[in-house]
């Protein structure tokens, strides 16, 4: 047998997924952080700078030799380290190194007591512009080339770099981290359950770590038990199956051999030829039952859906059987109302589906106990067919395995008439294809099984 590989491939690649995986989220998480921080660099570093520059127009336009100034309209010079400062008189005139910087709009805003956060240009260069009304009256200005700004600027970028790089360092190392964990469990399971699909059985997988791989270790135990508990009816059905065959092949055999060597007295031909006739015909009841359960078995199993009278049906069923029953003193009863019970069906299929039932009963009946076939209409639209019987009946443990292949047949082949084994395995799927339900009783009103079928109005699509 080819076993597919456990390791390597399946470890590497699923690991390496979330590796790809969680480093690619953080990126991005990392890269919309840092894009931010780059649009956000420059704002911040223009609000500090127009802070910085307010409190100084603020300081300015308090101190007594500015107020002077703004009143008389006096000369002030301009400021260090780049900044430049201009008065605006009471009268309008505008005096210092950064008059050119102050426009209209500006003059008549601060003239007016409004503080004033602007741009400029001065010098051909931009600048921020920030003026502060005097107390009294004329104001204080104060640019600053925006090159400050922009070096600001990019000494901030230039702080985000590192943090940002080690950030994806640091989310590279947790994604692997993270990729070993969720990893290790999973490909823990996948290995068990390559095993399980190489027909190995009893393979324990844990249940521990977070609750989905925990409920995958639990949902793997429980295959494997249906797996094996499957695998062993399916080696029981096959040993009965095999046991049914040999049995008549023998016979057939053994006869067969007999008449080829002349040990048949001639008046013993046709008893043995009635022997024969009758092995023949329980190997191909046997094939045939095998035959109609792999047909129900199959996907494209047919159904002519049509509106059937369920009264027609099982009064033509019980015609069809009377004889049988009577040649085995069995009293076949029939149970029906007055009125028509049409429901939409297939109804070749519930034929089948009686004849089955009544033969299964009909088998165990003893003579003069009752076999009743009933009908009768259903509260939801549908109906309900019984077939009931006066055999021996069932036990509770009989009726849990009684739609098992072969169960019943293994069970009670030695005390009890046996058919197939196959009959109620049939019954239970056919009834499953007409999208119907069916349940057995242990004991019914006659005392012995009771099995009733319940046909909806319309099989489901």
């Amino acid at each position: 047998m080819n076993r597919r590989p456990r390791t390597g491939p399946h470890r590497g690649s699923l690991a390496r997924k979330i590796v790809v995986l969680t480093t690619a989220v953080a990126a991005l998480a990392v890269a919309l952080t840092g894009l931010i921080a780059w649009q956000t660099a420059a704002h911040g570093a223009e609000q500090r700078e127009r802070d910085q520059l307010a409190r100084q127009a603020t300081v300015l336009s308090r101190l007594p030799a500015v107020s002077e100034a703004l009143f008389t309209g006096a000369q002030v010079l301009a400021g260090p380290n780049g900044v430049q400062l201009a008065v605006v008189a009471a009268d309008g005139a505008v005096r210092g190194t950064a008059g050119p910087a102050v426009d209209r709009r500006s003059k008549a805003a601060l003239l007016a007591g409004d503080p004033v956060s602007t741009t400029g240009i001065l010098g051909g260069q931009e600048v921020l512009l920030v003026g502060r009304p005097g107390v009294r009256g004329g104001a204080v200005v104060l640019t600053e080339p925006y090159a400050v700004v922009t070096e600001a600027t990019n000494q901030i970028r230039r702080n985000v770099i590192a943090p940002l790089v080690f950030g994806m360092l640091g989310a590279a190392l947790a994604g692997a981290l993270l990729a070993r964990r969720i990893a290790r469990p999973l490909v823990t399971a996948a290995q068990i359950a390559h095993r399980l699909a190489d027909g190995e059985r009893g393979v324990p997988a844990p249940v521990d770590g977070p609750r989905e791989t925990a409920d995958i270790g639990r949902a793997l135990n429980v295959l494997d038990e249906a797996l094996a508990h499957s695998e062993n009816r399916q080696r029981e059905f096959l040993l009965s199956v095999s046991h049914d065959l040999r049995t008549p092949l023998t016979a057939l055999q053994g006869y067969a051999e007999a008449l080829a060597d002349g040990l048949i007295e001639p008046e013993r031909v046709p008893e043995v030829g009635g022997i024969l006739a009758d092995e023949t015909r329980r190997l191909d009841r046997f094939l045939g039952d095998l035959l109609d359960l792999a047909r129900l078995e199959a996907d494209d199993f047919r159904l002519d859906v049509a509106p059937a009278d369920l009264r027609v049906l099982v009064s033509e069923a019980a015609a069809f059987w009377t004889g049988l029953c009577a040649r085995h003193g069995v009293d076949l009863r029939l149970e029906r109302p007055e009125g028509p019970v049409v429901v939409a069906t297939d109804a070749f299929r519930v034929r089948q589906l009686i004849d089955g039932l009544v033969q299964n009963a009909l088998r165990v009946t003893p003579g003069g106990a009752p076999l009743v076939l009933a009908v009768r209409p259903a509260a939801d639209g549908g109906a309900e067919l019984q077939v009931r019987d006066g055999g021996p009946g069932l036990t509770d443990d009989d009726v849990r395995v009684a739609f098992d292949h072969g169960a019943l047949h293994e069970r009670y082949r030695d005390t009890r008439p046996v058919g197939s084994g196959l009959g109620l395995a049939i019954a239970h799927r056919l009834t499953g294809r007409l999208g119907a339900g069916i349940r057995v009783e242990g004991h019914g009103p006659e005392g012995g099984a009771c099995f009733t079928v319940a046909l909806p109005s319309a099989p489901a699509a």
